[in-house]
């Protein structure tokens, strides 16, 4: 009986004693050990991944980034380089045109007013008493200047066309040409034909009026009107009216002036067909270096009032220097 109440005994004890731990080592790496979820998603991380591609901008979208970046990016994008760049050669400015032109028409008229009115018309008419070889090498001397001073109409032709373009007024811009041409008339006269009043010849600033006047009629009434033959008729009006007038140059010199406006914005054929309307002057087309090194801006000097003044002040001088010789 006792046996069997110990064997009876000892079966309870077993069945209610807590299982054995396992040791600490073995609980730690249970433990450690990854489970699958784990380990899956470790193997996804270190798999190589595909780079994802960057989205593009369109143009509005890449101009609004720009904006956003930093001041020190936006200094380091390149620069755009304008397509129609200036090029180097044009160097002179409408100020550095005008004197060329006002240096070379002086020279032109030294040679008009003093040695061929002066010098040589003295030496023929005999109120100079000089001898042939001293007029014949005045009369070389006179040949040079007037050389040179074919140069000069292109360069204010040219001069005008410009005006034109950018001045804000031009009924004011012709009133000036217009009161400077009744201003200039007399010293015209008196220099060149030793006459108070010549109605056969008339002043360049009267050539000058006439292209003015035919260029803004050709521009008011194809743009406010879109009529462009009724004003290529009445440019042709003043054209022939340079002609009426004996102005000097004549209807070439109102022409002249036309094409040089119609050709504006065709750089090098502009410099072309002025060449070729003004090679029966040998030196002339010389005048389209400085028209083509000409960079479009006004430049320094202000000095709108003295290139008008100084054509009927330095004929009234050359007239003067003239009447000194016959006496």
């Amino acid at each position: 009986m006792d046996e069997v109440l110990n064997e009876m005994y000892r079966k309870e004890e077993t069945e209610t004693r807590p299982a054995k731990e396992a040791p600490a080592w073995e609980r730690f790496s249970a433990e450690a050990a990854p489970g699958p979820k784990l380990m899956e998603k470790a193997a996804q991380e270190a798999a190589p991944q595909e780079a994802a591609p960057e989205p593009k901008l369109t143009s509005g979208e890449a101009a609004s980034e720009l904006k956003l970046m930093p001041e020190a990016t936006q200094e380091a994008a390149p620069e755009s380089v304008p397509e129609t760049a200036r090029p180097r050669y044009q160097v002179l400015s409408g100020s550095a045109l005008k004197m060329i032109a006002l240096i070379t028409m002086i020279i032109d008229h030294i040679g008009a007013a003093i040695l061929e009115m002066g010098v040589i018309e003295g030496y023929n008419t005999g109120v100079l008493n000089i001898s042939y070889e001293t007029a014949l090498y005045w009369w070389n001397v006179d040949s040079v200047l007037r050389a040179i001073g074919r140069i000069s109409f292109p360069i204010y032709c040219f001069l005008i066309t410009e005006g034109f373009v950018h001045t804000r007024n031009p009924g004011k811009y012709a009133l000036r040409l217009g009161m400077f041409a009744l201003l200039s008339e007399i010293p015209f006269d008196l220099a060149f034909f030793h006459s108070w009043c010549d109605f056969a010849h008339q002043n360049v600033f009267f050539t000058l009026l006439l292209g003015l006047l035919a260029i803004m009629a050709i521009d008011y009434y194809e743009k406010r009107m879109s009529s462009r033959w009724v004003g290529l008729t009445a440019a042709f009006c003043f054209v022939m009216l340079g002609d009426v007038l004996h102005t000097d140059y004549g209807a070439f010199g109102v022409f002249f002036i036309v094409v040089l406006y119609a050709f504006r914005n065709c750089g090098w054929i502009r410099t072309l067909i002025g060449c070729l309307l003004v090679a029966w002057e040998t030196t002339a087309p010389l005048a389209f270096v400085p028209i083509q090194m000409y960079n479009g801006e006004r430049g320094r000097l202000r000095l709108k009032y003295f290139f008008y003044a100084i054509y009927p002040v330095h004929l009234l001088i050359l007239y003067g220097i003239c009447m000194a010789l016959w006496r």
